[in-house]
């Protein structure tokens, strides 16, 4: 029986804040369920750290690089440490948007058209037909997010900086207009679907994700039946592809038509979704008639090694 877990958080990624917040929130929460709950301030002195608390489980609250890209499961599984989400080999493929997309599409997954370019290459010409995305290939929280639409003669002055702090090799993607939505996939369980509505602007990048009052959450979706239902199976058709575990969330985007039907694109799966207050995996599964308390403490107890 679990008695004792270590919620990892904070970090060192570009996600940092939102870990620290995904992670009070849970340590809170199991606090609240009762379990003896230590609250770790992921640094690189972290096998140290475990090796003298000695949790019965590691609850991994981060997000980004080495939280969510089979780093720490790496180190929890040579600790012998039982973890939550998902494992080593479905953390980094995940993360790695390119390999994830390939898995996925030979699963029947329909992904966007996209290729894999430079900065310099994307700074210097566009790399396609506008409108397309470019973004970092191993980042989160729409980090590094550049939209090129059609009316951009050239590509992002933002490419040309000397500031600029991402990857050098990037992703191209083909824009996909129309509605954001997303599923989240709990024990291999897909549940609701929820449309996201940024509010003042046309892009979810990170203030829509995480500041109050950035995004309206419609849940349920208001889109036909037979779409909600095939973005629930895709959804779970990417986690199980995957070889995802415990909690991931699918990102989608609809373009619909006039008769309500329209194409459908999978973006990405999410190994580390979000548990902040204004988190859409919550509210998901809130809305199934699992509470936060539910939710997080049924987290903590599917944790296991070998993920």
């Amino acid at each position: 029986m679990v008695k004792h877990i270590a919620v990892l958080m904070g970090g060192w990624a570009n996600e940092r804040p939102v870990s620290l917040s995904s992670g009070n929130a849970c340590a809170d929460a199991l606090e609240a369920a009762g379990y003896r709950v230590s609250r770790v301030d992921v640094d690189r002195n972290l096998v140290a750290v475990l090796q003298e608390l000695q949790p019965d489980v590691a609850f991994n609250a981060l997000h980004g690089p080495f939280g969510e890209d089979g780093g720490v499961q790496g180190v929890l599984e040579l600790l012998q440490i039982p973890y939550t989400h998902s494992g080593i080999a479905a953390s980094a493929l995940a993360m790695d948007k390119i390999k994830a997309k390939a898995v996925m599409k030979s699963a029947g997954v329909a992904v966007a058209e996209h290729k894999v370019v430079t900065r310099a290459q994307a700074a210097a010409a566009h790399v396609m037909e506008p409108p397309y995305v470019l973004k970092p290939i191993c980042e989160g929280s729409s980090f590094g997010v550049l939209i090129v639409r059609e009316d951009h003669a050239h590509p992002p002055q933002e490419l040309s900086r000397d500031d600029w702090v991402f990857p050098e090799v990037l992703m191209a993607e083909r824009y996909i207009p129309g509605r954001e939505l997303t599923c989240a996939v709990v024990g291999d369980v897909a549940l609701g679907v929820t449309e996201i509505v940024p509010v003042g602007q046309n892009f979810y990048d990170y203030d829509a994700k995480y500041a109050p009052g950035g995004s309206q959450h419609i849940l349920p979706a208001k889109i036909l039946p037979s779409v909600y239902q095939e973005i629930q199976k895709s959804a779970l058709k990417a986690h199980l592809a995957l070889g995802c575990k415990g909690v991931t969330r699918a990102d989608f985007r609809f373009h619909e038509g006039p008769n309500g039907l329209g194409e459908l694109i999978c973006l990405e799966v999410n190994t580390q979704p979000g548990m902040t207050p204004t988190s859409l995996v919550p509210e998901i599964a809130a809305h199934a008639g699992h509470n936060f308390t539910e939710l997080v403490s049924w987290i903590a107890e599917d944790a296991s090694c070998g993920r």
